[in-house]
């Protein structure tokens, strides 16, 4: 396996570039499906009730039913660009076999679709991370059960494969409730670094040229941060703290980029904001249009560098406009719809200049994600040359950019207090990367049950 060269340039230095639907990398995939190349597909999640994968035939039935719906809504509205993704449960990642079989009937149903109506489409698969730390580590049975799901995808005709994956978690929980900057800086930024590259070069070397190797998401660590943050009322953790998360999220997924991956990225990783302005690659993302699955204060900032625009996985339940997917989809249309109008029309900086300033103030997690400020953490990052020096720049970069627009964010005092400590805090870790490893493995392995150093070869 090998590894790419860390990145040291930025492929979009000035922000006026970094915009939705033109990507320095466009890609063509699937059934002539084109992103990144002057407008914005939407992109489709969804999920069946657990009753209805109870077998089987029940559970390939299911997702033949949820394909077609979503293709014919899509022949309804004359959709012409679209892409699925199936983010498979954890039976389906387990079941190697079962995984395969709904991959190529869903496959069967878009060339149906492409034959019939001249739809451009594209299926992604997203693996499920079933690895439990506690049992086995990372690099267990289940590790390579989840390579094998990746082959057997590949091989019944999905187009791009990813994952969520968790490395770090088991430390990040503790370093979160703890509001320990220093504990999110090794578990997001060196643990989970560390495992994604690792993971990333397996992937690679599986799916090789059958497949495209997408790009890793930060779920289980910025959006866990992000949905604890909550709203103006019933907030759990400092929305500046999740913030500043979410900076250093940007290091691990960009690890799958550097171990291969050539996107378009996953959608939950709302840090692909800054992996667009360093990869140049496609990015797909949700904002407003995830609020079926959860709320945020982010809202529409990501849409403003979208090349594929997404929902997070809604049910396949019955609404009053029909089915959930279908549904979802409908709205994801109008959206892209309105992008594209922008970019034919030549007005997208327009659009984009009235999505920034509706929302990049309501909160620190959307103000770091603009593209100007995506661009600044961007080359933070890039400027270290270690996970360790990359995660406190980031770190760093998201706590000037906050402290610069303290006023106009109007935040309030516990706040503001954050923003201290966090800079205090980051100003006393130590320079040596092995002295400041030491010290959280010790620290860690005795308050996260699970945290075994070992899996991430320390």
């Amino acid at each position: 396996m090998t590894m790419k060269e860390l990145y040291s340039r930025l492929a979009f230095e000035n922000p006026e570039d970094l915009i939705f639907g033109k990507a320095k990398t466009p890609m063509k995939y699937g059934f002539d499906l084109e992103v990144g190349n002057g407008k914005v597909i939407p992109e489709i999640k969804f999920f069946p009730k657990p009753n209805q994968l109870k077998s089987r035939e029940t559970t390939v039935d299911t997702y033949k039913a949820i394909t077609t719906g979503i293709l014919k809504r899509s022949a309804f509205l004359g959709i012409k660009d679209v892409q699925l993704e199936l983010e498979l449960p954890s039976q389906l990642t387990k079941d190697v076999k079962l995984g395969g079989e709904v991959i190529h009937a869903q496959k069967e149903i878009l060339e149906k679709y492409k034959n019939e109506y001249g739809i451009n489409s594209a299926l992604k698969g997203t693996v499920a991370d079933i690895r439990n730390e506690t049992k086995e580590g990372l690099r267990g049975d289940s590790l390579d059960l989840m390579i094998e799901s990746f082959e057997e995808i590949s091989e019944n005709g999905v187009d791009a494969v990813c994952i969520e994956s968790f490395g770090g978690k088991e430390v990040f929980v503790d370093a979160l409730t703890q509001g320990d900057i220093s504990g999110v800086l090794f578990s997001t930024g060196l643990l989970a670094s560390i495992d994604v590259s690792y993971l990333w070069q397996k992937i690679v070397e599986t799916v090789r040229n059958r497949a495209i190797p997408t790009g890793d998401t930060a779920c289980a660590h910025a959006n866990s941060a992000m949905v604890l943050a909550g709203g103006f009322t019933e907030k759990m953790i400092s929305h500046v703290f999740a913030a500043v998360v979410r900076a250093v999220s940007a290091v691990r997924t960009l690890a799958s980029y550097e171990a291969g991956g050539i996107g378009p990225g996953k959608d939950c990783a709302y840090e692909n904001t800054i992996i667009k302005a360093i990869t140049g690659y496609p990015m797909s993302l949700e904002g407003k249009s995830s609020a079926c699955a959860h709320s945020s204060l982010i809202g529409n900032i990501p849409m403003a560098v979208a090349d594929l625009w997404s929902n997070e996985s809604i049910e396949y339940t019955k609404l009053y406009g029909g089915m959930g997917p279908e549904v979802s989809l409908e709205m994801l249309f109008y959206d892209t719809s309105l992008l594209n109008t922008s970019i034919y029309e030549k007005k997208e900086r327009i659009l984009q200049d009235l999505i920034i300033k509706s929302n990049s103030l309501n909160d620190p997690q959307a103000l770091i994600l603009t593209p100007e400020n995506s661009i600044r953490i961007a080359k933070a990052i890039i400027e270290g040359s270690t996970y360790y020096e990359r995660s406190i720049n980031a770190a760093f970069e998201a706590v000037k950019i906050i402290n610069e627009s303290k006023e106009k964010l109007n935040l309030p005092k516990g706040e503001l207090r954050y923003i201290r400590s966090i800079t205090t805090d980051l100003e006393k870790l130590p320079d040596d990367e092995s002295a400041f490893i030491d010290t959280m493995v010790k620290k860690y392995t005795h308050l996260s049950k699970g945290f075994l150093p070992r899996s991430y070869e320390l």
